[in-house]
């Protein structure tokens, strides 16, 4: 049977270029935006052109990879690990379709040698602005696929912007795996990169690759599809970011929404039980939603403490996060109080099993589930299937946001499973000798090996999210410790947090405790050149534990970190001590959020770094309004001119705005209407804050 299979195979290859010699040779993917050119050159797959079609920029690629795969030693046929690229495969067949609505060539390819067949795919929307391209594969023989790079090709202009790779256990703070960035073309103005989070998207000498590490056995006749790789295009370079960020926007799972909530974390910590919970709840919303008309709530949310974890007779070899006696069955009671408030049921939860959860983590291993150093592994397929029946259990039964904490470790240990998956090289490099959370793992020489495991992972977890998507389309999913800032993980849940930096913000005074937040900003986003829009961060703020504090100087805080433009509020409350006065402040900067949300997807930073006291802020804008915000941090007067034009967000249209302020005083020796291109000058007193509102 093997042998009449392989005599098809070779007899389809024959007849296949035998047919294709005479037909057409040069197909073109185009509409408005951009365009992609592919031909067929000695039987080989080749990209001659891209255009940007907005800017009437060219790239010819002169290479002859079009793609690239790296299959390992191990099976029947392959004695040693290869990469294969175009040049390696022969073309069978093309075909191409187009109706009104979209474009698709399909190229079938062969390699002979290795008894593998490739399609091809190329995708184009005709009202988008960016092309996809994904492989599909199927090998004759049992192959072990360790990196597919769906695009392989020279680009002169071709850079990464984001060049970290620390993928560290015991560092604290030192976790930047530089996994899910875009890569950029600056002559085009062109982004590039693999809809997958956990891609290595990476440009070695001009030549640019949009791939990632997988590291997993393709069985026998089995046909695998790749990622989709990407390739949109911006009308100039200076201001690709825009461009990229709105290709995000586009394909995110669920639209960018302000979710505004109460966590119980600072009001109660590990106590929070149902009774002190429903206290809370009512507490802020007759506070805020009864007495000052702030809009309901959307979430009030359980944090660590609700999870039957602590007891030494807790035992989760049945059914994983079970709740404990200090909540009702199936948290239907809380559920109940939340539901009659016209908001979400949230909770928090540790998907390796750290944190409030750690103490489950020996025993789960001693009952036969899935087991690394410290916590969970997050591709054991016992452990991940009875965690994902929770969590869609919990969903069901009126669970609306989850706070994914924990993921692939913590800020300072992370943990990585060590089975090579596919690396035959790793046995000599004695990981056998070595535990999961060995600080020796540290070395980049185990990076790969890291990587496989982080991969696969983040397809179980993607999973998961997936079919949460499917019993609630409106779920709401925060994925927080142990995650990495990566665009692409917006196709699966909707905040990802900041990373390297604490929960509370660490300070003396309210200045303070915006120049660190600040400072970690100026860091993700100026400094190590993070692709990630800022409105879908989640960074731990805003907080008020305690009463007293003049109400000009919480005001100026709240407003200043609401100016950062996430959508994600989630509400840190001592709720028992707080004034009538902290409460209006709570009030007046919910609405004020409400007021300028709809232009937080398009925030950015503008002026020095805060670390270092220079006056910074946010600006957000779009085509009907926006606001600055400016922060002077230091001890002395700073003069500090900012521009109305595109370098802040403000698109060159007609329109005068008129100006605002939800503080008092901050448009003094200003005037009260401007337009594009007008500057702003502002002398600024020590630690003085302004918020300023523009309205067409």
């Amino acid at each position: 049977m093997k042998i009449l299979r392989h005599i098809l195979f070779v007899s389809a290859l024959i007849l296949g270029l035998s047919s294709c010699k005479n037909e057409q040779n040069e197909f073109v993917l185009e509409n408005d935006f951009l365009s992609r050119t592919i031909t067929v050159q000695d039987n080989h797959l080749k990209t001659v052109k891209i255009e940007n079609k907005v800017n009437g920029k060219i790239l010819n690629p002169t290479n002859d990879k079009e793609f690239s795969l790296r299959i390992s030693k191990g099976t029947d046929k392959i004695e040693g690990d290869k990469m294969l690229t175009s040049k390696d495969f022969k073309v069978v067949s093309i075909s191409e379709s187009k109706n009104t609505k979209s474009q698709n060539v399909t190229v079938h390819l062969v390699n002979q040698e290795n008894l593998l067949q490739l399609t091809v795919n190329y995708e184009l929307r005709n009202d988008k602005n960016y092309i996809h391209k994904y492989l599909t594969i199927i090998s004759e023989n049992q192959i072990t696929v360790e990196r597919i790079d769906v695009e392989a090709l020279d680009v002169k202009g071709a850079y990464q912007p984001y060049k970290l790779k620390e993928i560290t256990t015991r560092v604290a703070a030192g976790w930047k795996p530089g996994l899910g960035q875009p890569l950029y073309d600056s002559e085009t103005a062109t982004f590039w990169g693999i809809e997958f989070p956990a891609a290595t998207n990476m440009v070695v000498s001009n030549e640019l690759h949009c791939g990632y590490l997988w590291g997993n056995t393709l069985k026998k006749g089995e046909e695998y599809a790749s990622y989709k790789s990407v390739i949109g295009v911006s009308d100039e370079y200076q201001y690709i970011d825009e461009a990229f960020y709105e290709y995000i926007d586009d394909i995110r799972i669920r639209p960018l929404r302000l979710q505004i909530q109460y966590n119980s974390w600072f009001d109660f910590y590990t106590n929070v039980n149902k009774e002190n919970f429903k206290t809370s709840v009512l507490k802020v919303n007759d506070e805020l939603v009864n007495k000052r008309d702030v809009n309901p709530l959307k979430a009030y949310v359980i944090d660590d403490g609700w999870q039957d974890s602590r007891r030494p007779e807790s035992d989760w070899s049945d059914k994983v996060w079970k709740i404990n006696d200090k909540f009702s069955s199936n948290l239907v009671d809380t559920y109940r109080v939340v539901d009659s408030l016209d908001a979400m049921l949230g909770v928090w939860l540790s998907p390796a099993s750290i944190l409030g959860a750690l103490p489950m983590v020996e025993k789960m291993g001693d009952q036969g589930l899935e087991k690394l150093g410290r916590s969970m592994s997050m591709t054991g397929p016992k452990y991940m299937q009875m965690l994902e029946d929770r969590i869609l259990e919990l969903e069901k039964g009126g669970v609306s946001y989850f706070k994914f904490d924990g993921l692939f470790g913590h800020l300072n240990i992370r943990d990585f499973e060590l089975k090579g998956r596919g690396t035959p090289s790793m046995p000599q490099l004695g990981v056998e000798n070595l535990v999961e959370n060995d600080s020796v793992l540290s070395d980049h020489k185990y990076d790969e090996l890291k990587t496989y495991y982080l991969v696969n992972g983040t397809e179980r977890l993607m999973a998961i999210f997936k079919k949460m998507h499917k019993v609630n389309p409106d779920v709401f999913v925060a994925i927080t410790n142990g995650a990495y800032l990566s665009p692409w993980w917006l196709q699966y849940i909707d905040v990802v947090w900041m990373i390297n930096a604490g929960d509370a913000a660490e300070g003396g005074t309210r200045t303070d405790e915006l120049v660190y937040r600040d400072g970690v900003y100026y860091e993700i986003w100026n400094e190590e050149n993070t692709k990630f829009p800022m409105s879908s961060l989640f960074n731990h703020e805003p907080k008020k534990v305690k009463t007293g504090e003049d109400q000009s100087i919480f005001k100026d805080y709240l407003l200043m970190n609401i100016s950062r433009g996430t959508g994600f509020i989630e509400l840190y409350l001592k709720t028992d001590v707080l004034s009538d006065s902290d409460w209006d402040v709570v009030a007046e900067g919910l609405k004020w959020s409400e007021e300028v949300f709809p232009v937080f997807k398009n925030v950015k930073m503008h002026g020095g770094n805060p670390k270092k006291l220079d006056v910074y802020g946010y600006a957000s804008w779009n085509e009907n309004q926006g606001y600055i915000s400016i922060h002077n941090p230091s001890n002395e007067k700073r003069t500090y001119i900012i521009k109305l034009d595109r370098e802040i967000g403000l698109k060159r249209e007609k329109g005068i705005y008129t100006l605002s302020s939800p503080i008092e005083g901050d448009t003094t020796d200003l005037k009260s209407l401007y337009s594009y291109g007008d500057s702003l000058q502002f002398e600024l007193e020590p630690k003085e804050i302004r918020i300023l509102n523009f309205n067409k």
